[in-house]
């Protein structure tokens, strides 16, 4: 052998080499953070009427279902059972407090119950004309209201009218979005989509911008014919871009399809397909898609099915296909389970999710690997583990994060109730059923995540308060 070919063949060998201690710099371990609890509450019920006042339907105690946070990051924002909306102004000495009380600042009192509202995209604690919401409930217009209404009645601050020409009739929203810049929101019914401007509410113009069916004809007597995604449109989720209009909309079924399109610019399908050979490869089941959510750089796709053991991501550059499935998550439940992402610190990002049994789980490095990807690590939101952790939401600080749990069972049935957004029709169960009572632990709690491992953007010292981690 020469000794040009045995050089070459050691740099190779060098070469190889650098590039495996690269790859191990990229993907260190990335050791548990510790949690500590800074807030918590478990009253849903602030400002809501008297039992005797309530509706008949509703369950005695209401229970916290989901949580966001505002664009500023000041507020949180809860659906109770109530059904209410209840608002949090953070403290603004939160990270040095230890479980302190969290009380409500607002309540937000809806006619009928309701799973999806959006608050303002450009929020401002400090702005006053930008403190408000959207909130669609069943057989009524979508309201525009306040978030911090004063405490005689008012009404809405403008309505937005979705019906059915050939009945007039109110189509019940399924899912609605509020993007960046705020101009515009969109929202899902059965097999449409709509468009509409902010700035043209109903006494300006009865219709939406856009009309968006989602299969050519509702009335063929085969709904489509095998064309486009029939269906309940019951997830919407933006895809973030550099330009302000964003790009793709992609919206779940409850019949198990996922379809991209490009709304703003095109108003036209790009893209439908099902889930349900990608559950088929990961064998996690489920029963419908609840939220669709795309990763941080907008390059994957994660899609969230009720009474599923996992969470699917697909790869959108292209070819639409699955790259891999987030296993290891409890979510056989009818609840609605939300999850949340955010940017990781070494590549990839990162998937926060609630389960059934009330945990949370976080997978870390989502979108780096093909296949199964297990849970980095748990931990344990509620005590006892009786109710669902119906969300988990991270501020865009990254380092608190909220919670919320609760969850209802029907007498002698071990399983969670359905959040009101099933095929069947909201409250229509028998007179003659078991009667719906509440599990006893709901709560909402503030946490900080403290980062144990060298490579992370911002770290805080231990703070005192109740931990509660997975040993």
């Amino acid at each position: 052998m020469s000794t040009e070919s045995t050089k070459d063949s050691q740099t190779h060998k060098l070469v190889m080499l650098t590039k495996e201690e690269a790859s191990e710099k990229q993907l260190p371990n990335m050791s548990k953070p510790t949690l500590n609890l800074l807030a918590s509450t478990t009253n849903p019920n602030s400002d809501l009427p008297t039992k005797k006042d309530r509706d008949p339907r509703n369950c005695d105690a209401p229970f916290f279902k989901s949580a966001q946070w505002t664009a500023d990051g000041t507020t949180l924002l809860t659906l109770t059972s109530s059904p209410a909306i209840n608002s949090y102004v953070l403290p603004s000495d939160l990270l040095t407090s230890s479980n302190s009380p969290l009380s409500s600042a607002s309540c937000l009192l809806l006619p009928e119950p309701t799973s999806t509202f959006a608050p303002c995209p450009y929020f401002s604690l400090s702005n006053p004309p930008t403190q408000c919401l959207l909130a669609a409930s069943t057989d009524h217009p979508i309201h525009l209201q306040s978030i911090f209404p004063p405490s005689h009645p008012i009404p809405p601050l403008a309505s937005f009218f979705l019906i059915k020409p050939e009945t007039e009739a109110y189509l019940p929203i399924t899912s609605l979005i509020w993007p960046s810049p705020g101009s515009h929101f969109i929202v899902g019914t059965t097999n449409l989509l709509a468009v509409f401007d902010v700035s043209r509410p109903d006494n300006l113009s009865s219709e939406p911008l856009l009309r968006v069916p989602t299969i050519p004809s509702t009335r063929h007597i085969s709904k489509g014919n095998g064309i486009g995604m029939r269906g309940t449109v019951s997830a919407l989720s933006l895809q973030q871009t550099n330009d302000q209009e964003g790009g793709m909309l992609a919206a779940g079924t409850w019949t198990r399809w996922i379809g991209l399109y490009d709304i703003y610019r095109s108003g036209s399908v790009i893209a439908n397909f099902s889930v349900k050979p990608g559950v088929e490869e990961a064998k996690i089941g489920g029963r419908g898609v609840v939220q669709t959510i795309w990763s941080p750089c907008g390059r994957y796709l994660v899609v969230n099915e009720r009474g599923s053991e996992g969470l699917l991501v697909y790869d959108v550059r292209g070819t639409h296909k699955l790259l891999g499935w987030l296993s290891g998550r409890d979510g056989t439940t009818n609840q609605r389970l939300s999850v949340d992402v955010f940017p990781a610190s070494v590549g990839g990002f990162e998937v926060w999710a609630g389960t059934k049994s009330g945990k949370a789980v976080v997978y870390e490095g989502v979108g780096m690997a093909e296949g199964e990807t297990k849970p980095s690590w748990e931990w344990g939101v509620n005590n006892k583990g009786e109710s669902a952790v119906g969300a988990a939401a991270m501020h865009s600080s990254g380092s608190v994060l909220a919670t919320c749990s609760g969850s209802w069972k029907v007498g002698g049935d071990d399983s969670s109730s359905d959040d009101s957004e099933s095929d069947s029709e909201e409250n229509e169960s028998p007179l003659g059923s078991k009667p719906a009572f509440v599990v006893e632990e709901t709560s909402l709690k503030i946490w900080s995540i403290n980062a144990s491992n060298a490579s992370s953007e911002q770290e805080f010292g231990p703070l005192e308060g109740e931990v509660e981690e997975k040993e």
